[in-house]
């Protein structure tokens, strides 16, 4: 019947399947039981109320995107517990980074998971103190094809005004290209900024053999000196292409004359882990992953309301080159052509 949705499932119940939409059905998987999964005959999204309302897989003709750390399999939080993890998977979060509270309870607690259409999922935070909200995301799959839409509202439950942003920081697999348009109008020298030693924001950055700027984009094509890269692109997307010839795109609102509070006011962060198996500083990176986050304008939410950010996502037939020499063009030609 239309408008009637499925009635809200907690964590560890288990659903029948004929209670359940066309694409909607629930799996065990990577040690968490009865995780929901939206799907059609080429695309697979499988979501982890368990584990901070996360994405644990997402795999086109049963090509994943995101990688998962061996080892974190069933892993879960509850208040009062230390966190001895960083879990890997399609994360979110609210920032700005460096000046939000800590929030185990929306970053890695238990979520709620209710089905609201033909491939269509919603997952709900508790309400978090620190913060003073409440986190809802929403994601549907296509009836065709590997579009992902992904909603994230912040719904203020405090009665002050809370200042957040959203943040995407969602794994893709380790050793790609990643393809950021800069924007011409830049406040950066170079288009972009590198975090890092320690807490420097390195406004113009030494070149480097594997990070480069070509036809108006940023291209990270292997392990730089400094995993972290800020952007203020107003180009609203960015790719990767991964080894396993697949282009994971992410297409984003950009808004010009809104604040971004992130320090250095950027639209696009990108973490290139590298593949050598160590960071800069000596951390030692069990599995390679780029993290691709876009984010989202400061929103001054006031008490009882709330505000949305959507991510758009595509995973497209992409050939990976040998020699690390991408073909721009040719990216630039199936975002446009295809993930739209």
């Amino acid at each position: 019947m239309r408008g009637t949705f499925v009635a809200v499932l907690f964590v560890g119940r288990v659903a029948l399947a004929a209670e359940l939409p066309l694409g909607v059905r629930t799996m065990d998987f990577f040690g968490y039981r009865d995780c929901p999964a939206i799907e059609n005959a080429e695309t697979r999204v499988i979501l982890s109320p368990q584990r901070g309302g996360m994405v644990l897989a997402y795999a086109w003709q049963g090509k994943e995107a995101i990688p998962l750390l061996p080892g974190q399999e069933g892993w879960t939080w509850k208040p009062g517990d230390r966190v001895t993890i960083d879990p890997y998977g399609g994360r979110f979060d609210i920032g700005p980074e460096y000046m939000i509270p800590p929030r185990p309870a929306l970053f890695y607690g238990p979520w709620q998971w209710e089905a609201t259409g033909a491939r269509a999922v919603r997952l709900t935070s508790p309400p978090d103190e620190s913060t003073g909200v409440q986190l809802i995301r929403d994601f549907r799959l296509a009836a065709t094809g590997s579009h992902l839409r992904c909603t994230q509202i912040i719904r203020n439950v405090s009665d002050r005004v809370q200042p957040w942003c959203h943040w995407s920081r969602t794994f893709g697999l380790g050793d790609g290209i990643c393809v950021v348009p800069l924007n011409p109008q830049s406040r950066f020298p170079r288009g972009y900024v590198t975090y890092g030693p320690g807490s420097v924001i390195n406004f113009a950055p030494e070149p480097h053999a594997n990070v480069r700027v070509r036809d108006g984009c940023l291209e990270i094509r292997g392990n730089p000196p400094y995993p972290k890269f800020g952007l203020d692109t107003e180009a609203g997307w960015l790719a990767y292409a991964m080894p396993n010839d697949i282009l994971f795109v992410k297409r984003f609102p950009v808004y010009h004359n809104r604040v971004y509070n992130e320090i250095a006011a950027i639209t696009v962060s990108i973490f290139y882990w590298p593949p050598q198996g160590t960071d800069p500083a000596g951390t030692t990176i069990p599995l390679p992953f780029c993290e691709l986050e876009p984010i989202g304008p400061r929103s001054d939410v006031r008490p009882g309301k709330s505000v949305s950010f959507t991510e758009d996502w595509w995973l497209l037939p992409f050939a990976f080159p040998q020699d690390r020499e991408l073909d721009l063009h040719a990216l630039r030609a199936c975002v446009a052509g295809t993930a739209r």
